[in-house]
């Protein structure tokens, strides 16, 4: 079983960054694709991030490219989101999710567990 909880969630000033973490209490996490999603008010879920079992392959949507970076240490059952040059577009609640298979990598739909989210909030 997944149990997902994020963490880092906050305010900062625009340019600014946070890292977010995602800690999972099963015992599978290698086995998994790992995502992070992105939901502000009045808007669908949008994908950020995805990175692959061993973190060898990684994956960003175009708005965050070049800014945000995902990383996994399957030793600590844990994924990260490090959010640098943040913007008055990136506040929404973050939440990780997590899925066995690669493909359709930033369908929401697709996964399977999911965290509770956490909030990040931008000021200009």
């Amino acid at each position: 079983q997944v149990h997902l909880v994020e963490s880092g969630g906050g305010l900062v000033q625009a340019g600014g960054s946070l890292r977010l973490s995602c800690a999972d209490s099963g015992r599978t996490f290698s086995n998994y694709v790992m995502g992070w999603f992105r939901q502000a008010p009045g808007k669908e879920r949008e994908f950020v991030a995805a990175i692959s079992w061993t973190g060898g392959n990684t994956y960003y949507a175009d708005s965050v490219k070049g800014r945000f970076t995902v990383s996994r240490d399957n030793a600590k059952n844990t994924v990260y989101l490090q959010m640098n040059s943040l913007q008055p577009e990136d506040p929404a609640v973050y939440y990780c999710a997590a899925r066995r298979s690669v493909t359709s990598y930033s369908s929401a739909h697709r996964y399977e567990y999911w965290g509770q989210g956490t909030q990040v909030n931008v000021s200009s």
